[in-house]
């Protein structure tokens, strides 16, 4: 009797285990950079797609919500908590980009006209041309729609170290903050996703040991909070890229 139970059980556990694993996406990003929810008509005939957990997060790597639909998490989801803390939402809590001096060109664009080692191909409120070298692979760049302006030290790390007691002008300001943002290449950055330099490091090595004096310079500059272990595998991984 007792063997039959631990083997029903382990069933149970194992159909539970593959049943999450090939449990779709809430959000499929097309080739064309299109956010499909499972609302979407689109949703079930886009084959090829990166997956994402919400639309907030879609829209956040460059992503575009279908026409009539905002990039925005529903409130509902969005208030939930997790140990105490609001769940993170990217666009409730941070927004997205602004355009500081109204001259139509948020803060994506700024920054790529900025960062631009060539001249530059302006459409509208847009740049969609110039030359970027990325710090993260070591390559150039001269088309857009090829690179994300990346949150070195990512927003949803920030706010679990401490943003998330900020105010909502301090947590804008953050996310539009040019010392803590780069132009890379857009696949990339989705690897990195929301990692820190202990789970991800660039796969341009010569850029490691800047990159985590940076992310480190930034994580000061903005009194963000380190556990004890985080602060010693800083250090740990700073000697060793750093020599």
């Amino acid at each position: 009797m007792m063997r039959a139970l631990i083997l029903a059980f382990a069933f149970a556990a194992f159909f539970t285990q593959l049943s999450a694993a090939s449990a779709p996406p809430a959000v499929k990003m097309s080739t064309s950079g299109i956010c499909h929810t499972t609302s979407s008509a689109w949703y079930g005939r886009t084959k090829n797609f990166t997956p994402y957990n919400t639309l907030s997060d879609c829209v956040a790597r460059g992503g575009r919500p279908p026409k009539g639909q905002s990039g925005s998490t529903p409130v509902s989801q969005a208030s939930s908590t997790w140990n105490g803390r609001e769940a993170y939402d990217r666009d409730r809590h941070f927004g997205s980009w602004i355009d500081a001096d109204g001259d139509c060109f948020n803060t994506r664009h700024e920054l790529l006209s900025d960062l631009s080692t060539g001249p530059v191909l302006k459409s509208g409120c847009r740049v969609i041309q110039g030359r970027w070298l990325d710090p993260y692979t070591g390559r150039v760049f001269t088309q857009s729609k090829d690179v994300d302006i990346d949150h070195m030290v990512p927003l949803k790390w920030a706010w679990d170290h401490g943003a998330d007691t900020w105010s909502k002008d301090q947590r804008v300001r953050f996310a539009n903050d040019p010392i803590n943002l780069f132009v890379v290449d857009a696949p990339t950055n989705r690897q990195k996703s929301a990692s820190g330099p202990l789970q991800w490091l660039p796969p341009n090595a010569s850029y490691h040991c800047e990159y985590v004096l940076r992310f480190k310079r930034i994580v000061l500059t903005y009194k963000m909070t380190l556990s004890q272990p985080e602060r010693s595998g800083f250090d740990k991984l700073q000697s060793q890229v750093c020599g």
